[in-house]
């Protein structure tokens, strides 16, 4: 029999064992500005959904009680939250979280590319899965900023707060920037990494491998 006195401490360490479940809190911000026509759009949006449901992704997200949002950005004022927060707590829960990335309708279309504010609106996310372990952005584009110029501000914001910043530059765009460079001098954060997709159609094999070095613990433990 349990001493009546003892029930609330149980419920206490009940509580923080929950707490302590999610060990990451994911942010996709995927880039919908006008450089990225409709077929484009599609093609992000489906190789995210095809990822999450990758045997090894899969394993990934539910061991690691995983916490994801996604987040539609284009210009200074063209920040959307397309999927709230979704916890990964059991297989059952890839297929519907996948369902709901791929359903995802465009929030926004032929606007310009403020990275920075991007970054403000994902981090503020984090307020509310204060019990994950870690807080990390994935930030997807194929241009360098071009608006709200607060890309510096924010990404040293970001890093004061814990939240690591990593990157998926779509290149191909033709524009004699290399996006890849651009995201890694001026996107993540220290301890942060750059994935590179070649064109959309790569986009799939790109998120695929960068969530895996995410999630997985030996590989995730190398970022701070």
């Amino acid at each position: 029999m349990i001493w009546p006195r003892l029930l609330p401490a149980l419920v206490l360490l009940l509580a923080a064992s929950q707490a302590q479940a999610c060990q990451t809190a994911l942010v996709l911000a995927m880039d919908v500005s006008g450089s990225v026509d409709a077929f484009e759009y599609q093609l992000q949006a489906e190789g995210v959904a095809a990822a999450v449901r990758d045997p090894d992704v899969r394993d990934a997200l539910v061991h690691g009680q995983v916490a994801v949002s996604v987040l539609q950005w284009s210009g200074a004022m063209e920040q959307t939250v397309t999927l709230p927060w979704f916890r990964v707590q059991e297989p059952a829960d890839i297929n519907r979280l996948s369902a709901r990335i791929a359903a995802m309708p465009r929030a926004h279309a032929a606007g310009n590319t403020a990275v920075g504010d991007a970054l403000a609106v994902a981090s503020d996310l984090f307020d509310q899965v204060r019990d994950c372990a870690r807080w990390v952005i994935d930030v997807s584009g194929d241009g360098d900023e071009n608006e709200g110029y607060r890309l510096a501000a924010e990404r040293r914001a970001a890093w004061s707060r814990g939240i690591t910043i990593n990157g998926l530059a779509i290149e191909g765009m033709a524009t004699g920037v290399s996006i890849t460079s651009f995201y890694r001098r001026h996107v993540v954060t220290p301890g942060g990494f750059v994935i590179t997709a070649q064109q959309h159609e790569d986009f799939f094999h790109a998120m695929r491998e960068k969530l895996l070095r995410e999630l997985i613990p030996p590989l995730a433990a190398l970022n701070p």
